[in-house]
């Protein structure tokens, strides 16, 4: 299996040294002026991970028309531009997209492989790769689980066959809209346990997780997926990584934000945020730690003050 790994950054490095590792045949783009790419072709090397001289090294999206399968991992608010400017002029077909990323487009409140679908050929797949770990862990030997789901069964099988292997043991997803919000929202609750780390609340995380896979769940569930995706690898599976560990950009992001620091790196939690906005109006749903952390970031509301108002809103049941 020939694969082209699309973005060179933490993910996407980390994806086409395990690839390699377990025996893929694979090449990892960047774009040319990206400083990543640059340190790549210098040293082989960024400050995590070093990739062998057997992985080949591009700045050309020609690769991707050798390649049986393409992953891309970049920013999710920049997929649709890549796939109508950079890559529909290619006219790929029948190729299998991965994507290992997560997001939800702000102007259209769209799925990633919703995008991917309407923009390429029709012979061309879909499928998603999601779920925790952190690339300093993989890299230091660390295993973790994960999951591939995809509309088609017959890719679903093909991948995770092929991607499994001694660091990522990989289960059948059975619900790509559930996944796929699953995913993305999960770092929309993670920028709320930033905000709790940087109050001093961080006792709360654990109520924080209870009712925030219960908030996903319902929004799934109105979107028409499953509920339970939301306990799944996709979203509550991954709240330790995003929720816990000091490597989550999402939690780094939130803390640093009520404290009035600058984060430098990209927490996608952030645009996701706007987007359960939308989907929230849109589904009749209601988000409140998604629109708490949303009339944060957007609004300029007090982030402790958001905090306490979940507190006082009306009593309920738990289930």
């Amino acid at each position: 299996m020939r694969i082209t790994v699309i973005g060179c950054g933490r993910w996407g490095s980390l994806i086409t040294w395990y690839l390699d590792r377990i025996g893929q045949d694979v090449t990892l783009y960047g774009r040319a002026g990206s400083e990543n790419m640059k340190r790549f072709l210098e040293t082989r090397s960024n400050d995590l991970l070093t990739l062998p001289e057997r992985v080949a090294l591009s700045t050309s999206l020609e690769s991707t028309q050798n390649a049986d399968v393409i992953i891309i991992s970049v920013n999710a608010q920049g997929l649709r531009a890549l796939m109508e400017r950079d890559l529909a002029p290619l006219q790929l077909k029948n190729k299998i997209f991965v994507l290992c990323m997560t997001g939800i487009e702000v102007e259209t409140g769209k799925r990633l492989s919703e995008i991917v679908a309407e923009t390429s050929d029709p012979t061309n797949r879909v499928a998603v790769w999601l779920g925790p770990g952190h690339v300093q862990e993989f890299f230091a030997g660390i295993p973790n689980c994960m999951v591939i789901d995809s509309a088609d069964e017959a890719t679903k099988e093909q991948l995770v066959n092929a991607f499994s292997g001694d660091l990522i043991r990989f289960y059948y997803g059975q619900d790509l809209i559930g996944n796929e919000i699953g995913g993305a929202a999960k770092n929309v609750i993670g920028i709320a346990a930033g905000f709790l780390d940087g109050l001093g609340l961080s006792t709360l995380k654990g109520a924080l997780m209870s009712r925030g896979t219960r908030e996903i769940a319902r929004l799934i569930e109105a979107m028409g997926g499953n509920p339970m995706s939301a306990y799944g690898l996709c979203h509550l599976g991954d709240y330790e990584a995003t929720v816990f560990s000091k490597f989550s950009h999402n939690r780094g992001f939130g803390e640093d934000f009520v404290r009035g620091k600058h984060f430098e790196k990209l927490a996608e939690g952030y645009e996701t945020a706007r987007a359960l906005h939308g989907l929230a109006s849109r589904y009749h749903v209601e988000l409140p730690i998604c629109e708490a952390v949303y009339s944060v970031l957007y609004e300029g509301r007090d982030a402790r003050e958001a905090l306490e108002a979940l507190f006082t809103r009306s009593l309920k049941k738990e289930f």
